[in-house]
This record gives C-alpha cells, sequence and structure tokens, in this order.
C-alpha cells in the first residue's frame, strides 16, 4: 500500500476516531476527556510530521 496525502489523512483519522471514542467511553469528565482529546490530537499530528520528515530523509539518503 502506497502512502499518498488521502491514504495518510484517512488512517491518521481513523486511528484518531478510535483512541478519542475510547477516551470518551472512560469514566473521565467531560472537560478531562477534551483536555485529554486535544493533547491526543496535538500529539498525533506532531508525530505524523515527524514520521513524514523521517521517511523523506530515508528517502533521501539511500
Amino acid at each position: 500500500m502506497e502512502f499518498d496525502t488521502t491514504n495518510t489523512v484517512i488512517a491518521f483519522v481513523a486511528l484518531l476516531a478510535i483512541i478519542i471514542g475510547g477516551t470518551m467511553m472512560s469514566p473521565m469528565s467531560t472537560s478531562t476527556v477534551m483536555m485529554v482529546s486535544v493533547g491526543l490530537i496535538v500529539f498525533g499530528v506532531l508525530t505524523l510530521l515527524l514520521g513524514i520528515k523521517h521517511g523523506e530523509y530515508r528517502a533521501n539518503s539511500i
């Protein structure tokens, strides 16, 4: 499977929806769930960008 922009966004959103859905099912208060969800989104985006840059580096260094 080749990861172009569309496939990457679909996979990222699907994984994020599963994680946030699981967080919403926990017995935490709504404000805590929202804070955790925002943190998950920020961490996910930063991790995705770091992974993309690492992939570009690996592809260009071979």
